[in-house]
């Protein structure tokens, strides 16, 4: 038995270093107090800028809402717009990274076949080391309804043999109206499929 391997078995608690190309202006966040506070101090300050202290009562439930919804899911980190510069992608969207973990004794291959059985899930661009699939539904914001998209992407921690793996799920919507072929619909999915498609695992720093 390697030391992964040994590591694997007694449940490592951190899932390795990894990066990714983001779209301009995004960057990395942990889901903890601190990016919570930030977020809220920041959204605080520009709609009171703009006069608009109703919209801040309305939006502050809601993002305190979506962290607790991240935490549930055993979210550690999300990627999201949050540089203000002209560069700056500003999508109202999210992906978000959590940690998917095999039975004790068993690995993730079977979760991987009915992934793909039931769900429709394919390899990324080809790639075989990372599943993907969509899902979406209907869900009401304050009085209306959006479509909630979700594109998953599933791929094994390196070490680990196949019993732990990184997940990365991409959050965006769209109204009714809008086909599910819209071009603009169609062109978030091929940036997110960008994005995930160059992640890289860092090497760990040696002690």
């Amino acid at each position: 038995m390697t030391v992964s391997d040994l590591r694997a078995e007694l449940g490592a608690t951190t899932v390795p270093d990894f990066e990714m190309t983001l779209p301009p202006g995004w960057t990395r966040q942990a889901v903890d107090e601190t990016t919570l506070d930030g977020m809220l101090g920041a959204l605080r300050k520009r709609l009171m800028e703009a006069h608009k202290p109703q919209a801040y009562a309305e939006l502050q439930p809601l993002v305190k809402q979506s962290f607790e919804a991240m935490r549930r899911q055993g979210a550690f980190a999300f990627f999201s717009p949050t540089e203000p510069d002209d560069s700056t992608v500003w999508l109202p969207a999210s992906i978000i990274a959590s940690e998917r973990r095999a039975e004790a004794g068993q690995n993730l291959d079977d979760l991987a076949r009915t992934l793909i059985r039931e769900e429709g899930a394919t390899p990324l661009a080809g790639d075989k080391r990372t599943l993907r699939f969509e899902r979406e539904r209907p869900v009401r914001v304050g009085s209306q309804t959006v479509i909630s998209h979700s594109i998953i992407y599933l791929t094994p921690i390196p070490g680990t043999g196949r019993r732990r793996a990184l997940q990365l799920v991409a959050g965006f919507g769209r109204v009714p109206e809008d086909a599910s072929d819209d071009p603009f619909l169609m062109k978030t999915k091929y940036l997110f499929d960008s994005c995930v498609a160059t992640l890289r695992w860092r090497a760990p720093q040696s002690t």
